[in-house]
């Protein structure tokens, strides 16, 4: 390790050291800093983590992924497109406003017309709310939609204040106001975030905590560094080549699960003047640049062989995974002989965008390394988490290496990123035929029916290659050896609720 990185990690750890002593204070570690903190403009997976603490939704997850209430008590379908949801009495927002009906119907409608939205896609299948009384609404929807309930489970069911929303404006996120356990308290951009006890939530008895703060530390071994000095009581991702410390050090603990996520490489198909590209608008080069990685020796240099290799969005847990859809095995020769009839010169330069964390780093490097024996020149462009995806957004990237922290239910890991208009489909992939297998799988609810479907859209997706996918990483959280109560949800998402220091 260089000498500049030895004093980044201990002046870090110093720093953090010094922050108060307070028990009642939990300091958890992010990978990286969150995007803005509107529920209906906020696209980070570590944004998602914030939230599970300040934002509760209408409903949640539990260890097996099952749906169950939060602001909701329950819910029931009068027809296949008529949901009626009841509401919990007595909550309140962080800014003592009431949570009711109306406040269902404004957050819908947010994130179905602001500028900006990141949920309308997910809340497009619901055509209107209509108020039956002050904790029950009903859901009118365009068509049966399998994937809603889940959907709910996430950023599309967090409830906000209308009235600290209608304030604010496009603001909101800087001083955000939901509903959860801890209201957001202030926010130093790059150094934390912190939130304070909300007396007045309505299960306040489950949570141990009088502050959270929230610290990004891009560099995995600077993480690692103030766990293990006592600066971090949590911190949400040990990656594997740090799991072996962990162990060694009596004073933490891991927990270790398998998650609904996967990493991949986007390109650039369609988004902007930078899909002019030759792996833009190639799928054979696509196709070659695939089969130039050996998926398992990547992942057994940067991750110890840990995670599993994946052609697929969804995990081999997931009922909607097609176990016929394997990735390819590397084969050179293939991938120089694609290459020739694309009728590509070589090399093929290719600019690969990834985040500034280590893991990531390093496993761009690999890609770099072999694909330049099949006739590519990857050059790695390295970005602040936070300002890539701002860059994918406005289609400033050829082809972007970046992880989703996947969904419950099939739909939220493939709708937003194949479908044409897609939130998160960055490189702006279109494929009408995809289109209407997407839309299709959302209107049924037999497994096998949509899971036939789903197998379809693999099945294209494999000839476009627009994403090529990776891994599948695990979650792993590292935290001291006196904090019980942590339940690890697949989502990987750091719920609060019954965690407490003892020691």
């Amino acid at each position: 390790m260089s000498r500049r990185w030895l004093k980044s990690i201990f002046f870090a750890a110093a720093l953090f050291a010094a922050m108060p002593a307070d028990a009642q204070t939990l300091r958890i570690g992010l990978r990286e800093d969150p995007d803005l903190l509107d529920p209906t403009l906020g696209s980070s997976y570590v944004g998602r983590i914030v939230y599970a603490a300040m934002c509760d939704k209408l409903f949640d997850l539990d260890t097996k992924l099952n749906v169950i209430p939060q602001l909701a008590t329950g819910y029931r379908y009068e027809s296949p497109t008529s949901l009626v949801i009841t509401l919990r009495a007595g909550v309140t927002f962080q800014d003592g406003e009431k949570f009711d009906a109306e406040a269902v119907k404004y957050k819908i409608t947010r994130d179905q017309t602001i500028k900006g939205s990141m949920r309308a896609g997910e809340v497009s299948p619901i055509q209107s709310v209509e108020i039956i009384d002050p904790l029950t609404v009903r859901l009118i929807l365009k068509a049966p939609a399998s994937p809603l309930l889940a959907i709910l489970t996430d950023r599309a069911g967090i409830m906000i204040s209308p009235k600290a929303a209608e304030a604010a404006g496009d603001k909101f996120g800087l001083h955000p106001v939901c509903a959860g356990p801890y209201a957001f308290d202030s926010r130093v951009p790059q150094d934390r975030i912190t939130l304070k006890r909300y007396p007045g939530y309505w299960e306040a008895k489950e949570y141990h905590f009088d502050q959270v703060v929230y610290l990004p530390i891009p560099n995995s071994s600077v993480r690692l560094a103030n766990l293990q000095a006592g600066s971090l009581d949590l911190v949400e991702y040990i990656v594997p080549t740090d799991i072996a410390a962990v162990e060694k050090d009596a004073r933490l603990k891991l927990a270790t699960a398998n998650s609904l996520a996967y990493t991949g490489i986007t390109f650039n198909t369609g988004n902007g003047p930078a899909a002019n590209t030759i792996s833009g608008q190639n799928a054979l080069v696509r196709q070659a640049f695939e089969l130039a990685i050996d998926k398992e020796a990547l992942i057994q240099v940067v991750y110890n062989g840990m995670f599993a290799a994946t052609a697929q969005a969804n995990p081999p847990s997931s009922p909607m995974f097609v176990p016929e859809i394997r990735s390819p095995a590397r084969d050179v020769a293939k991938a120089q002989v694609l290459l020739k009839q694309a009728g590509v010169a070589l090399p093929v330069k290719i600019v690969l965008t990834a985040t500034n964390g280590p893991d990531i780093q390093q496993a761009a490097e690999v890609i770099q390394s072999m694909t330049r024996e099949a006739g590519f020149d990857v050059q790695i462009k390295t970005m602040e988490f936070a300002s890539s995806l701002s860059a994918a957004y406005k289609g400033e990237f050829e082809a972007y290496l970046i992880g989703w922290s996947g969904r419950s239910d099939a739909d939220g890991n493939m709708y937003a990123m194949l479908r044409s208009g897609g939130t998160f489909n960055y490189g702006h992939y279109s494929n009408p035929g995809v289109d209407a297998l997407l839309d299709e799988a959302r209107v049924h609810t037999d497994v096998a029916k949509r899971r036939e479907i789903y197998a379809k859209v693999w099945e294209q997706q494999r000839k476009d290659l627009p994403l090529v996918y990776l891994w599948n990483p695990k979650n792993i959280v590292g935290m001291k050896k006196g904090l019980n109560g942590f339940q690890q949800v697949p989502d990987g998402l750091i719920r609060l609720r019954g965690v407490a220091l003892t020691n």
